[in-house]
């Protein structure tokens, strides 16, 4: 699947602590129906063969709706899943090899933090970046907090298409106007919310409006 930045409006990151009792892929179809325009599979703790079946029940409905379909850090499920593409974090694999391994036709997206880590990742062959945490998150709770000022920054230096993701929700979303980030990756924020369509359905249309304003 070919990236397009638009790809990054409503960047949906699963997490199996929303499912309330309902199936992973059916958490995903409800999103997708909202507006997600991307879907990051990410399982930390799963084996790799549980991690692939996930990723294989996940598939069957980003296909579906044509939506891409990317593993958090894991290049082996990656591959054997054929995704659409991986992300990966400055303490994972080096993004140039991944790139090397999934070749040029595959999305990799790269987390960055600073102007140096994005000017990195783009000379390692990123398609976007995934920058944060701007918000306090307790997704990741070592992930450091920087603000929204870096965004501007990095978008300057690098121009690559941008992801803003940590703690980004419907009542802070306004503050990253004029960042130049082209979305939001969203976990909580979309999956914690009792009707997953309608919040995704909110915060597409929040997204959308950031995006014309970046």
């Amino acid at each position: 699947m070919k990236f397009d930045k638009s790809m990054l409006t409503l960047y949906a990151v699963t997490d199996r602590a929303y499912l309330r009792g309902r199936r992973l892929e059916d958490r995903v179809e409800e999103a997708i129906r909202g507006g997600a325009t991307l879907i990051q599979l990410r399982e930390k703790d799963l084996p790799d063969g549980e991690f692939l079946q996930a990723a294989r029940a996940v598939q069957q409905v980003t296909r579906r709706y044509r939506v891409p379909l990317i593993i958090n850090d894991n290049l082996k499920v990656m591959l054997a899943a054929d995704a659409d593409g991986i992300h990966v974090g400055q303490g994972d694999q080096d993004a140039a090899e991944v790139r090397r391994a999934i070749g040029p036709d595959k999305i990799l997206g790269v987390s960055a933090k600073t102007v140096a880590m994005a000017e990195k990742a783009m000379a390692d062959g990123a398609d976007y970046l995934g920058v944060g945490a701007v918000f306090p998150t307790g997704s990741k709770a070592d992930a450091g907090v920087i603000g929204t000022a870096p965004l501007r920054r990095i978008k300057d230096a690098v121009g690559l298409p941008m992801v803003a993701i940590g703690g980004v929700n419907e009542h802070n979303i306004q503050q990253l106007e004029g960042t130049g980030v082209d979305g939001i990756a969203v976990i909580s924020a979309l999956f914690g919310a009792e009707d997953v369509t309608r919040q995704a359905e909110l915060l597409y249309a929040l997204a959308r409006r950031l995006g014309d304003r970046a």
